[in-house]
Parts: C-alpha cells; sequence; structure tokens
C-alpha cells in the first residue's frame, strides 16, 4: 500500500489520500477498503467512509491508469453504498476529465491556503477576559470534543471526530500539546470558547517542514468577538517560532467568513480538492483514469 501512494504521490504531485484515510489503512477504524491487483502487484485502493454521506478517496498506481481500474473501484463502491461522493486531491486533470466523461459534477471544493513566515505577523491580543493555555492530555479531551462539534456542526468531517479519533491523534509521531491553544472565558471554572490546534509536517526529501493550522474553531456562543483571528494569530506565531519558513491551512471554498480571515492574515490559495457526486449508473461507461 505505502508504495502505490507513494507512486501516486510522485506523479501526481499530492497526496492521494487524506489524514483520516491513511490513519484508518494504518490503525483500521472507520469505513471499509477497496482493492484492485495487476496479477499479484496492487494496482488501486479505494477507502469508503460509510457515513451519512458515503465519501470515497480512490489511488491508481501511474503505470495502470486507463485500464479501467479507477472504473472498478468505482463499481464496487456503488455495489455497497450506491451513489457517493468522491475526492480528488489536487484538482487533478485526469479526475476532472474521468467525472466530465460520466457526468459527475463538483459538489464542492476545499482550498489550500499558505502563507510565508518570513514577512511580519499579525498581533495576536485577545480580547479581554478571556486567556489563552496549552492543551492537556488527560483533562481536555471532552471539553475539547463538545466545543469542536459546536464549532463545526454542519462540517461532514470534523463534527464528527470522537474521544477515539482524538486518542489516536494523540498517539502520533506529529503530536505536540504545547502547539495545540485552548482559549477560555475567564471564570471560575472557565469556559473553553476556542481553539487552534496545530501541526508540523516534516521536512521530506523534496519538500521543506511547514506548520499547519490543523484545526481552528470557535464556539457560536462566542463568535463575532474577534476570537478567530486572536487565536489563528496565536498558532501562526507559534510554528514560526519554531523556525519554520511557511504556514499551511484547509478552508471550505464556500466558507466566506474564513477565507476573509485567513486572507486578512496573509494566506493565499496553493493548491484545491474537488469533491465529485457519482452516480450509480454514470451517463458514459467510457474508460478513465
Amino acid at each position: 500500500m505505502v508504495a502505490l501512494v507513494d507512486a501516486a504521490a510522485a506523479h501526481d504531485h499530492v497526496g492521494p489520500l487524506s489524514e483520516q484515510a491513511r490513519l484508518a489503512v494504518r490503525h483500521g477504524g472507520l469505513g471499509s477498503h477497496h482493492l484492485r491487483y495487476a496479477g499479484s502487484r496492487l494496482a488501486g485502493y479505494a477507502h469508503l467512509d460509510d457515513g451519512p454521506a458515503p465519501a470515497a478517496e480512490l489511488v491508481v498506481h501511474p503505470e495502470h491508469r486507463r485500464r479501467g481500474v479507477a472504473s472498478g473501484l468505482l463499481a464496487s463502491l456503488h455495489e455497497q453504498v450506491g451513489p457517493l461522493l468522491c475526492w480528488s486531491h489536487g484538482r487533478l486533470p485526469a479526475a476532472a476529465a474521468f467525472a466530465a466523461a460520466r457526468g459527475y459534477p463538483a459538489v464542492r471544493e476545499l482550498l489550500q491556503l499558505r502563507r510565508t513566515l518570513s514577512t511580519p505577523l499579525p498581533a495576536a491580543a485577545l480580547p479581554d477576559g478571556f486567556h489563552v493555555r496549552a492543551f492537556e492530555v488527560g483533562r481536555d479531551e471532552q471539553a475539547w470534543l463538545a466545543v469542536n462539534a459546536a464549532a463545526f456542526a454542519d462540517h461532514p468531517e470534523q463534527a464528527r471526530i470522537s474521544l477515539a479519533d482524538l486518542r489516536q491523534r494523540e498517539g502520533e509521531a506529529w503530536f505536540d500539546p504545547a502547539g495545540f491553544f485552548l482559549v477560555e472565558e475567564d471564570g471560575d471554572p472557565p469556559r473553553l470558547a476556542a481553539f487552534h490546534w496545530t501541526k508540523v509536517h516534516p521536512a521530506t526529501p523534496v519538500t521543506e517542514a511547514v506548520g499547519e493550522v490543523y484545526a481552528i474553531g470557535v464556539h457560536p456562543a462566542y463568535q463575532g468577538r474577534g476570537l478567530g483571528r486572536a487565536v489563528t494569530a496565536i498558532g501562526v506565531r507559534h510554528v514560526a517560532e519554531l523556525g519554520l519558513g511557511e504556514a499551511m491551512l484547509y478552508v471550505e471554498a464556500d466558507n466566506a467568513a474564513g477565507l476573509a480571515t485567513y486572507r486578512r492574515l496573509g494566506f493565499e490559495v496553493a493548491a484545491v480538492d474537488v469533491v465529485y457526486a457519482t452516480a450509480a449508473r454514470p451517463a458514459d461507461r467510457s474508460r478513465g483514469v
């Protein structure tokens, strides 16, 4: 599986699977797995998140594309759940052509934004009556889960994060509670109002290390008080202080408020992921990627 994913990433210059799918491959969990072989060699893989809105991620080895592997994977997915959503990481032309040939519309875009950390960073002052501290493992999980669920109530993936998911990420090598910021309203006891969870992607032979705005949210009861901008700046300053040269984040293309906040902080669009709505009976069954 690693060889398949690495070959696709090297060919397409973008990772073919989301973090959630990669964790499912490594540790099990939600979803199911579909495989296609060419002889004894793994030619294609699909991960299906069969939740309320079934969604899949497909990857085909570059040497086995345009041979019906993706079509076969998609057929097996449809047999399991019927119509579903399908991710294309990086808005690849081949994926767009595959979808267009079958009449699959693009229904969602997830933007990757980036910002250099070599230019001045904005102020990170919180409004009066609030303070920030680092996440504490074993203490803050339930409070964070509640605020995350409220902040992302309409988000198809983030809202579904469970305690098991959070514990799984706490066990990852990249997890650092010092970069997981909780903003609380002063009081006895203080109340969690917002958070900024950062992540550092280590350098690879072809990429520099980069800091990610991994998850950021404000409880609906505290929105409109400037917490979003302040807590974003706090996290970005943190990754800059680690000596990293660039920060990145993901945001929905239709999240106008979030986009406005991030652009004011100097972030610009660097890449786009696309979700296509696939039907069990495509208009055109011609072969694709």
